[in-house]
């Protein structure tokens, strides 16, 4: 087993710091955490895939330690600019949820810096929301306006944690109250009024045929209809892609079943190893 080598640092200036973590050695593996979450997320990963990689997790902008800055913001930049400041050339990239449309999109903007995708649960950019995420959003909305941020939390807790087909007392308690402490961090982080978002342009769900590099899709049974179909879509796109289905959790695969989820990754990663892909490592 290799020494676990950690590092902790903030790349960017004073109110726009990136803040990041890195975590073994061996060949790159970035992380990029879901919507509710920051990067504490990946608690369960971290030690086990630094045996065998270089772990890279960081909190996008307006989660975790991360800074918003006044102004246009990318989230694909940013991981550009991550890799860079790292020295990387090249890595896998793993993305849940909203952090997967950030990994399919960097993958899309800088493809020379990917060396495979790992989507779990993904959002895409550019694609219309269905019927129960709209609907979600108008309430989420409604208690983001009246203040009441305990009650927009719970919302999403219920509508990502706990999915359509479970109550709250069907989920590990943990795992609810870890991902409230992050969601209610990230509705408390000042958003100034001149941030904004830039997005990739054309849209990622226009473009999934431009991705060209192994991908292994995953997503729980228990998720919103919508992001199952969702995944099949990417599943019939994308050339070559894998797909898993984990069976008895929702939308936080990587939380609810953690050693499931990191046997999955690491013998998707684990078929990539000596190839020409992953020759380099930084």
């Amino acid at each position: 087993m290799k020494t676990e080598q950690k590092e902790t640092g903030f790349l960017g200036h004073e109110g726009a710091r990136l803040y990041y973590e890195t975590a073994g050695t061996g060949y790159p593996l970035l992380l990029i955490h879901a919507g509710i979450a920051d990067s504490r997320m990946w608690d369960e990963q971290v030690a086990v895939f630094a045996e065998q990689y270089r772990v890279i997790r960081y909190d996008l902008r307006g989660y975790g330690a991360t800074e918003v800055p006044a102004g246009p913001i990318s989230n694909h930049a940013d991981a550009a600019n991550l890799l860079r400041h790292l020295h990387v050339e090249k890595a896998h990239v793993l993305g849940i949820s909203f952090g997967g449309l950030v990994a399919l999109d960097f993958s899309l903007a800088y493809p020379e810096l990917v060396a495979s995708l790992i989507l779990v649960a993904p959002s895409v950019s550019g694609q219309k929301p269905s019927e129960s995420e709209l609907q979600f959003s108008d309430e989420e909305n409604a208690y983001l306006e009246k203040g009441d941020l305990a009650g927009a939390t719970e919302l999403n807790l219920r509508m990502w944690v706990d999915g359509p087909q479970r109550t709250p007392e069907q989920v590990a308690p943990a795992v609810r109250e870890r991902v409230h402490q992050m969601q209610m961090h990230a509705f408390n982080i000042p958003m100034p009024e001149e941030a904004e978002g830039i997005p990739l342009t054309p849209p990622a769900i226009l473009r999934l045929n431009e991705i060209h590099v192994p991908t292994l899709l995953m997503v729980g049974d228990l998720d919103i209809p919508a992001r199952l179909a969702l995944v099949d879509e990417l599943a019939s796109a994308i050339s070559g892609a894998q797909q898993v289905l984990i069976s008895g959790v929702a939308h936080m695969v990587s939380m609810e079943k953690p050693e499931e989820f990191n046997r999955l990754v690491l013998h998707f990663l684990g078929q990539l190893a000596g190839s020409d892909l992953t020759r380099t490592t930084n």
